[in-house]
């Protein structure tokens, strides 16, 4: 009956010892050295951007005109009688913004879509270039690297009507015109500041798309090129495809900062532009500091900014179907 016993307890699983006491977490400043790396740029996120948009938020919900400039309390609390205001579309108001708007949107696509395929050709050219790549990159970027101040008072001494570039050239060099138009107001307001901001744009899409199609595996042109593909198969079939992913992100980059320009127009024609380049930022200025309606300004400025994350938020929806599907 021992032997049994000792048999059986032979079999038993032996019981788990106690687990070891774990030391306890000391203080040390390698934990607390990279929050302490982060923590400026975290102040300053909150001040320039944080801050100031609850600022404008709580400007929006308040009738703040020249009269209570100096005391925001002693404005009245209207809710959100600014906003409907800026959307009555029956209103002269809310007519102007819709006009602003569609304007804004036309310029946005335009100038997207056009330093998209510039910016695409001319990395698909560079990068089948041997001799005199490094010296037409460096070119190509410098409307990226010069001062967009600079950059754009520049172009308004060539669009001068009278001794700017542009029409002495039209008119007294080529001989393509017998008067010299106007590019800085009436209609062609608008395709100036189209240009030159697609003149400030397009080198940003051929840096990103130079840069995509440098980690494409050089061995799949190789084995197209066996295979018999030719040179606009191999771009429409590899590059494109493999350049999917980045050209998704680089259209929407291009699409918010296009949509939300303001230093172009200002710049070109102040802060009352002509009613064709009348862009929206330009016009929410106008409609703070013209008329002192900060409320009212405050209002477009809120309903712009969730404008512009709806089309990021759909844009993020789009993108997670599409890499479901693939």
């Amino acid at each position: 009956m021992a032997l049994t016993f000792l048999k059986q307890a032979a079999r038993r699983p032996a019981e788990p010892s106690p687990p070891a006491a774990q030391p306890a977490k000391r203080f040390t400043w390698t934990r607390l050295a990279p929050y302490l790396l982060i923590l400026p740029a975290v102040l300053f996120e909150l001040l320039v951007h944080v801050i100031p948009m609850i600022v404008g938020i709580f400007m929006s919900f308040i009738q703040l005109t020249q009269f209570f400039i100096t005391n925001w309390s002693a404005a009245p609390f209207v809710g959100t009688g600014n906003y409907a205001v800026a959307l009555d579309f029956s209103g002269p108001l809310g007519w102007q913004l819709v006009r602003s708007f569609l304007i804004t949107l036309g310029f946005t696509v335009l100038v997207v879509g056009i330093s998209f395929v510039f910016g695409m050709s001319a990395a698909l050219v560079l990068h089948r270039l041997g001799r005199g790549r490094g010296f037409l990159r460096t070119l190509f970027l410098i409307p990226y690297a010069l001062p967009a101040y600079a950059g754009i008072i520049i172009w308004k001494f060539i669009l001068q009507r009278d001794n700017g570039l542009l029409n002495q050239l039209l008119v007294d060099g080529l001989h393509l015109a017998s008067e010299r138009p106007f590019w800085l107001i009436g209609g062609n307001a608008f395709v100036s500041v189209v240009v030159v901001s697609i003149w400030q744009q397009w080198p940003f899409a051929f840096l990103m798309s130079m840069a995509g199609m440098q980690v494409i595996p050089e061995e799949l042109y190789q084995a197209a090129a066996i295979d018999g593909a030719s040179t606009w198969q191999q771009i429409r079939f590899i590059t494109m495809r493999m350049m999917k992913p980045l050209n998704a992100v680089l259209l929407l980059l291009l699409f918010l900062w296009t949509f939300r320009e303001f230093n172009t127009p200002y710049v070109l024609f102040g802060p009352t532009p002509p009613e064709a380049a009348d862009l929206l930022t330009v016009h929410i200025y106008s409609s703070s500091f013209i008329t002192w309606n900060f409320g009212l300004g405050s209002a477009m400025s809120v309903l712009l900014m969730l404008f512009l994350v709806v089309v990021a938020g759909l844009w993020a929806l789009w993108n997670r179907r599409v890499n479901r599907d693939a």
